[in-house]
């Protein structure tokens, strides 16, 4: 057992944070980020819901065998289906945990439910059971439980412990609740539950009033020792509680709150650029913690005074958050070992077969560039292997466009079984066309919902990244790519959405399961 005065960091980015619009992860990305919870010192790593579908059942299988350090935990809903599927999937994790939830408010008990509160009562009950018979570690979260009565609340609580739960959540479902007022239901809960000394609590809070860390922070001074977190705050609707933001206000603020982390700080930046390159969302520029912003001082006296001292306006050192900013500026003569260490100084480790890849792509870009920025350094190692892989790869893209004539692209496809495809069309400019030749070439003709650029270094020669999103068959896939050419960019993140797209046709039984609806709305509940 953990001494109390330290709060473990339940990370459910992969689980709950995946849920938020767009930031759905193949099982690669799953792994590539789930290894850097383990590197970043999470204790609980929540890696899905293995009812929800296969693909998310295969999804934590893989996790439990590949991932060590972290507990790995899967969610199920209170029955024996969902619980064994989940057991299932964790066997081979050495620390595992099942997490099971059932709603409590009367909101959900009557128009979701439709049950009284004993049955709510024994089927938690037998939720819990179910799963302690098949591990020792469970957690159970009352879902919407800050609008759950509080007497009623401390029932079911008292139910869950006396059933087995080691673990006991406390979910702001639906971020309804206030500092205060969650801080009172904590104490509640510590006087009136029975035997709630035998279970560690947890919180879990949802940041629609944009209270989600406050309201976290509450309850760790009223007595939870667990905080359910995602890196940079991504989940349902506005998201969840920041794991930077809650991990590094106990840690500037530590004579106050008295606690302390397994989180190694300057993982957290990596980590946190890291989960921004795999689901295709930007980090804005002041967003606490690791924005770009975060550190940055453009007020004359706010300079001034940090220029006498930089605790006048820092309260933490970018350095401590793994956010480190160097002078050095790399080029086409740069060598091996500057490269790496430059990639060592900005808080990622590679191994030689990934170095090599970063190195050669490092060569390639400077001959397109003159200077390298640490922008240019990050979105190398950034950038996920097998990045657009697939059946289809571009081995050639021509554009035309100006003179008041439409613009034409030819783009040229190979296929994985031998095929070379090219085919040229016209387009409303350059990136149209190009998009328009790559429908032409693969047959397959999706419909663009949204498409992004941005800068992700500085000068004139600066590298673009292209963001994509597109439906097909009533489903929303994201590409990305970088490249000093933004029509490059463009073309190849196009590409990397035809290929997931051709990849999940390939794969029907599979997205026929992950389109049923019943345990995605289930899952979106804690």
């Amino acid at each position: 057992m953990n001494t109390a005065d330290q709060v473990l960091i339940f990370d459910t980015t992969l689980r709950d944070g995946e849920q938020s619009p767009g930031c759905s992860m193949t099982q690669p990305e799953k792994l590539r980020f789930a290894r850097a919870l383990a590197e970043l010192g999470v204790d609980v790593i929540e890696a899905g819901f293995p009812a929800a579908s296969r693909g998310d059942f295969e999804a934590v299988n893989a996790i439990a065998r590949e991932v060590h350090g972290p507990v790995i935990c899967g969610l199920a809903r209170c029955n024996r289906d969902d619980i064994e599927l989940a057991a299932k999937a964790l066997r081979d994790a050495p620390r595992h945990r099942l997490h099971v939830f059932l709603a409590t408010s009367a909101i959900h008990r009557e128009h979701k439910l439709n049950m009284a509160k004993e049955e709510i009562i024994r089927i938690a009950v037998e939720g819990v059971t179910i799963a302690r018979g098949l591990c020792e570690d469970v957690e159970f979260s009352p879902e919407d439980a800050s609008r759950t009565e509080l007497e009623f609340l401390a029932q079911v609580v008292e139910a869950a412990i006396d059933a087995g739960a080691t673990t006991v959540n406390i979910p702001d479902t639906v971020g309804y609740t206030v500092p205060y007022e969650f801080g009172e239901l904590f104490r509640y809960l510590r006087k009136n539950v029975r035997g709630i000394e035998r279970a560690r609590l947890s919180v879990h809070c949802h940041d629609d009033l944009g209270m989600a860390v406050a309201n976290s922070l509450t309850a760790v001074v009223a007595g939870a020792r667990q905080i359910e977190c995602t890196v940079n705050g991504i989940g349902e609707r506005a998201g969840n509680c920041s794991l930077e933001e809650v991990v590094m206000a106990l840690k500037t603020r530590e004579t106050f709150f008295n606690l302390r982390t397994n989180i190694q700080t300057t993982r957290l930046y990596p980590t946190s650029r890291l989960l921004s390159n795999i689901v295709g969302m930007p980090i804005p520029r002041n967003k606490a913690i690791v924005g770009e912003n975060a550190f940055a001082h453009e007020s004359g006296i706010h300079q001034h005074g940090m220029l006498k001292h930089h605790s006048t306006y820092e309260i933490m050192r970018p350095e401590s958050v793994g956010l480190t900013r160097s002078s050095l500026v790399l080029g086409k003569h740069s060598g091996r070992h500057a490269l790496r260490e430059r990639i060592q100084q900005l808080g990622f480790e590679l191994d030689e077969p990934e170095f090599n890849r970063v190195f050669a792509e490092f060569k390639a870009l400077a001959d397109k560039k003159k200077e390298l920025f640490d922008g240019d350094i990050e979105s190398l190692v950034l950038r996920a292997e097998g990045t657009a892989m697939g059946p289809w790869t571009l081995v050639d893209l021509q554009t035309v466009a100006g003179g008041g004539a439409p613009a034409r692209a030819a783009a040229k496809l190979r296929h994985t079984d031998g095929r070379v495809v090219e085919r040229g069309v016209a387009g409303d400019g350059p990136v149209d066309a190009a998009f328009k030749a790559i429908e032409a070439a693969t047959g397959i003709d999706a419909t663009l919902r949204k498409f992004e650029l941005r800068s992700v270094s500085a000068g004139e020669d600066a590298q673009g990244e292209a963001i994509v999103y597109v439906e097909y068959n009533q489903r929303t896939y994201r590409g990305s790519s970088v490249s000093t050419d933004i029509v490059e960019a463009s073309a190849r993140a196009f590409l990397e959405v035809v290929n997931r797209i051709e990849l999940a046709r390939t794969a029907g039984a599979r997205t026929r399961d992950e389109r049923t609806g019943s345990a995605r709305i289930a899952q979106a509940a804690v």
